[in-house]
C-alpha cells in the first residue's frame, strides 16, 4: 500500500471508533460492513479494561491484530495505551503487526508524561520502516487549571513540535475533563453549553489548531433512529464543533459514524472557493467574489481555511 503523508493522513481520521481490546469478532464485522462510513478504530487497553483483564486483553488484542492483517482493506488502526511503559511493552509484543497499527492513543497527556512519551516515539519511528503516529489527549487536572493553563498548554505544545512528524491528531477528553467538576451533558445539551469545560476547549483551539488537527470530544449518547435526541444533539455539537476549529470526534458506538462522516462532508460553495483562492491568478488583486458571487474571498486571510477545505472535500465529498 502507498505511504499517505502525514498532511493527508491526519484528517483521515475522521469519526475514531472506540472499542474494548477485548471486544471479538472486529475483523469480521468490519470486513462485512457492519461499521458504516468507519475510517478509523482504536483498541483500548485503559479506562475500558479493568486492571486484572489487561494481560487477556492484549492476547485478544493480538488475534484481533492478525485478522486485520488480512482484510482486504483495513481502517486506521490505534491502540490506546495506559502509560509510557506500557506503550514500550505493546510496541514491542505487536512488532509483527507494524504494517496494520497506525498509530497510539495516548491518555492524559500532560507535563508529567510528554518528554518520556516524546523520546519513546522517536525511538520507535528510528527502527520502523514507516511513520509511527501519536494521537495525545488533553485530559487532566493539569490542563484545566485555570491558573497555570496557557503556561502548560505552551510547555505541551514546545514537546509535540519536536516530534511534530508524529504528532497525527490532538484530542481532547471531554467526559474526563467535565468529570473534573462533576458535569454531564444531557441529549439537548452540547460540551459547549458547560463554560468551565468550553473554556479549556477554547484555549486548545488557541494553541493548537494553528499547526495541527485537534478532534472534537466524544458524545455518548447513541442509538438507531436519527430523528432521536441522540442524533439531534450529535449533529448540534457536530456543527459547534466545526464552527469552532475541531475535526473529527471520538466515537464510541457505530451508529454515530455516520453522523460524523456527514459533518466531515465540504459545502460545494466551499470547496470551489477554496480552489480558485488554492489557484489564485490575479497578478494584482487579493480579492475576489466567491463562485456563487455571495461573498468575498481573500487570497491571504482565507488561505489556511482553503487547504483544510480542499483537503476535506478530497476526502469525504461535497455536499450542496
Amino acid at each position: 500500500m502507498t505511504e499517505i503523508s502525514r498532511a493527508r493522513l491526519q484528517y483521515m481520521v475522521g469519526g475514531l471508533l472506540y472499542t474494548p481490546a477485548v471486544t471479538e469478532g472486529v475483523a469480521e464485522k468490519i470486513e462485512n460492513g457492519a461499521f458504516r462510513c468507519l475510517t478509523s478504530i482504536a483498541f483500548c487497553l485503559e479506562d475500558s479494561i479493568r486492571d486484572e483483564a489487561l494481560e487477556k486483553a492484549e492476547q485478544e488484542l493480538l488475534k484481533t491484530l492478525g485478522e486485520m492483517k488480512r482484510l482486504s482493506k483495513s481502517p486506521l488502526v490505534f491502540i490506546r495505551i495506559r502509560t509510557p511503559e506500557h506503550l514500550l511493552h505493546i510496541h514491542g509484543l505487536f512488532k509483527e503487526y507494524y504494517d496494520v497499527i497506525t498509530g497510539y492513543v495516548l491518555p492524559k497527556f500532560d507535563l508529567s508524561n510528554c518528554s518520556e512519551y516524546s523520546k519513546i516515539i522517536t525511538e520507535i519511528n528510528l527502527n520502523c520502516s514507516k511513520p509511527v503516529y501519536i494521537m495525545p489527549i488533553l485530559e487532566s487536572r493539569m490542563i484545566a487549571d485555570t491558573l497555570s493553563r496557557a503556561e502548560t498548554l505552551g510547555k505541551i505544545k514546545d514537546c509535540l513540535d519536536k516530534i511534530k512528524d508524529y504528532v497525527l491528531n490532538v484530542r481532547v477528553g471531554g467526559n474526563d475533563l467535565s468529570n473534573l467538576y462533576g458535569l454531564r451533558r444531557s441529549t439537548d445539551c452540547t460540551i459547549y453549553d458547560m463554560g468551565a469545560v468550553r473554556d479549556i476547549l477554547i484555549d486548545i483551539i488557541n494553541v493548537f489548531v494553528p499547526e495541527y488537527v485537534v478532534s472534537g470530544a466524544v458524545w455518548e449518547y447513541f442509538g438507531e433512529n436519527e430523528n432521536e435526541p441522540w442524533a439531534l444533539g450529535l449533529k448540534k455539537e457536530l456543527a459547534l464543533d466545526r464552527l469552532n476549529g475541531f475535526i473529527g470526534k471520538t466515537a464510541i458506538h457505530p451508529s454515530q459514524l455516520p453522523l460524523i462522516y456527514e459533518s466531515m462532508k465540504v459545502n460545494k460553495t466551499d470547496y470551489e472557493d477554496a480552489l480558485k483562492i488554492l489557484g489564485w491568478k490575479s497578478d494584482t488583486l487579493g480579492v475576489e467574489k466567491s463562485a456563487d458571487g455571495t461573498r468575498m474571498n481573500e487570497e491571504k486571510c482565507h488561505g489556511k481555511w482553503a487547504l483544510k477545505t480542499a483537503m476535506l472535500g478530497e476526502i469525504y465529498g461535497l455536499k450542496e
